[in-house]
C-alpha cells in the first residue's frame, strides 16, 4: 500500500493556511499593540497569550464536535470552510483598526479572529488521519508538516517584502497577501477533496490490500490498518515508573516551550529596540531558522536511530541553550547571527522530531489520544505563561533579559530530561527520505 501523495498534498493545504496565519500573528500583532496603541510589554504579552488560552478550550470542543457531525461536505470540511471564511473577514479588519487607532475595534476583531481560527484548527489537523490508512500516517504527517513550513516561509517572505520602515508602517498589503493565500489554499482543498468519497475509497483500498495479503476479517493487522477509519486501540494501565518518566518529559516540554516561545513572541520587538532593525528585517533570522529545521530533519532522523531519542533531544536542548547564551552578548545585528538562528532551528527540530514519539511510546497500550491531548496541554500552557512573564521582565527590567530568560528555562528542560528513562525506543531507519520529516504540529 502506498501513500497517495497528490491527495495528501491537497489535504495539507488547510495546515498551510493555518501556519501562514500564525507566523503573521506572532510577529506583527505585538508590533501593532505597542507601536499603535502604546501598550506595555506585560499587557502585550498577556494579549499574545490569549490564543493559547482560547485553544485550551476551543480545540478539544470543536475537534470533538467535528467527530459527531455528518453533513454532505463530511465531518471536517464544514469547519474548515466556515472557519477560514470567518478568519479572513476578521483578519482584514485588523489593519483598518490599526490605521484608525481604534483599540476597541482591534481587540474585538482580534478576539473574533482567534475564535474563528480555533473553530477549524483541530478539524484541519484531523482530516489527514481521517483520509490516510494507519500505516501510512507517518508519511502523510511528513507531507502535512512540510506544507505548514511552506505557509510559514511564505508569510516571512511577505513580511520582508511588504512591511515598510517606521514605527507604524502600513500592514494592509501583508494582511491581504496572507488572507489571499488562506482563501486560495482552502478553496483548492474544497474543490479537490470530497471528504466522504475519499474516506469510502480509503476504507475500500485498505480492505482490498489486507485481503490480497491474506489477512482475515478477525486479524488484528486489519484492525490496525483501519484504525482512525473505524478501528479502536486497546487500553492498559501505565506502570508507575513509566508515569514518572512521563511526568518529567511533560515538565521538559513545558520548559523548552517556555524558552522558545518567549524568543519567537518577543523577537520582532527585541530586534527593533536592541538591534535597531527596521521594518521586516527581523524576518531574515526566522527564515534561516525555519529553513535549517526543514533541512535538518533527515540527518536528525539518522542520528535518532543510532543515538536514541533522549540523547538527540538533550543534544538539541544543549545546542539551543548555547545559542541563547551567545545571543546575550550580541549588542547589534550582524549577519553571523543568522548562523546562530540556523543552529536554533536545527536544535528545535531535534527536540520536536523526538519528543512527541516518546509520549506515544510511553502511552502504548493506553489511551494515546488522551496523552496526545496532554502533550498539547503542557505546550500551550507554556505558551500562555511565557509571554506574560517574559513581557513583564522586558518592560520592567530590560529587553536584554530575553535571552538569559530563555537560557534558564533551557537548562531546566535539560535537567528534567535527565530523569526520563522510558519512551526511548530507537526508531527503525526510515524506508523513504520523506518519513524523516514526520514531526508533530
Amino acid at each position: 500500500m502506498k501513500l497517495n501523495y497528490k491527495r495528501t498534498f491537497f489535504v495539507g493545504l488547510a495546515f498551510l493556511s493555518i501556519s501562514a496565519f500564525w507566523q503573521m500573528y506572532d510577529n506583527i500583532i505585538p508590533l501593532i499593540l505597542q507601536n499603535t496603541f502604546g501598550l506595555g510589554e506585560t499587557v502585550t504579552g498577556a494579549l499574545m497569550a490569549a490564543d493559547n488560552v482560547l485553544a485550551l478550550f476551543l480545540l478539544p470542543v470543536f475537534g470533538a464536535l467535528s467527530d459527531k457531525v455528518d453533513t454532505k461536505m463530511g465531518k471536517r470540511m464544514p469547519f474548515i470552510a466556515c472557519g477560514t471564511l470567518l478568519a479572513v473577514i476578521f483578519m482584514l479588519i485588523l489593519p483598518a483598526a490599526d490605521k484608525r487607532g481604534s483599540l476597541v475595534l482591534f481587540l474585538a476583531a482580534l478576539f473574533a479572529l482567534l475564535v474563528s481560527m480555533g473553530l477549524y484548527r483541530s478539524p484541519a489537523v484531523a482530516l489527514m488521519p481521517d483520509l490516510t490508512p494507519n500505516k501510512l500516517r507517518s508519511k502523510g504527517n511528513a507531507v502535512i508538516n512540510l506544507m505548514g513550513a511552506v505557509g510559514g516561509v511564505y508569510t516571512l517572505i511577505m513580511i520582508k517584502l511588504l512591511v515598510g520602515n517606521g514605527e507604524r508602517p502600513d500592514y494592509s498589503p501583508l494582511f491581504v497577501s496572507v488572507a489571499a493565500l488562506m482563501v486560495i489554499a482552502v478553496g483548492i482543498l474544497l474543490l479537490t477533496i470530497n471528504e466522504k468519497k475519499v474516506k469510502e475509497k480509503v476504507t475500500a483500498e485498505v480492505l482490498e490490500y489486507e485481503e490480497s495479503a491474506g489477512v482475515t476479517a478477525m486479524d488484528e493487522d486489519k484492525e490496525e490498518a483501519l484504525e482512525g477509519v473505524g478501528g479502536a486501540g486497546k487500553k492498559a494501565a501505565m506502570p508507575r515508573e513509566v508515569k514518572r518518566s512521563m511526568a518529567f518529559l511533560l515538565a521538559s516540554i513545558f520548559f523548552w516551550f517556555t524558552a522558545y516561545n518567549a524568543v519567537t513572541t518577543a523577537f520582532s520587538r527585541y530586534t527593533k529596540v536592541v538591534w535597531k532593525l527596521e521594518g521586516g528585517g527581523f524576518a531574515d533570522c526566522l527564515m534561516v531558522a525555519t529553513a535549517a529545521a526543514i533541512i535538518s530533519y533527515i540527518p536528525i532522523g539518522n542520528i535518532s536511530s543510532k543515538a536514541g531519542r533522549k540523547k538527540t533531544i538533550m543534544g538539541g536542548v544543549v545546542l539551543m541553550g548555547l545559542c541563547y547564551f551567545a545571543a546575550i552578548f550580541a549588542g547589534t545585528y550582524h549577519p553571523v547571527i543568522n548562523i546562530a538562528f540556523a543552529l536554533i532551528g536545527i536544535a528545535w527540530a531535534a527536540i520536536n522530531v523526538n519528543s512527541y514519539p516518546m509520549i506515544v511510546e510511553m502511552s502504548k497500550g493506553c489511551d494515546i489520544g488522551k496523552f496526545t491531548g496532554t502533550y498539547y496541554t503542557f505546550s500551550m500552557t507554556a505558551q500562555i505563561f511565557t509571554p506574560v512573564l517574559s513581557g513583564f521582565l522586558l518592560e520592567n527590567i530590560s529587553y536584554r533579559t530575553l535571552f538569559p530568560y530563555a537560557l534558564i528555562f533551557s537548562v531546566l528542560a535539560f535537567l528534567t530530561m535527565t530523569q526520563v528513562h522510558h519512551g526511548d525506543t530507537r526508531p527503525d531507519k526510515k524506508k523513504s527520505m520523506l518519513e524523516n520529516f514526520d514531526v508533530d504540529d
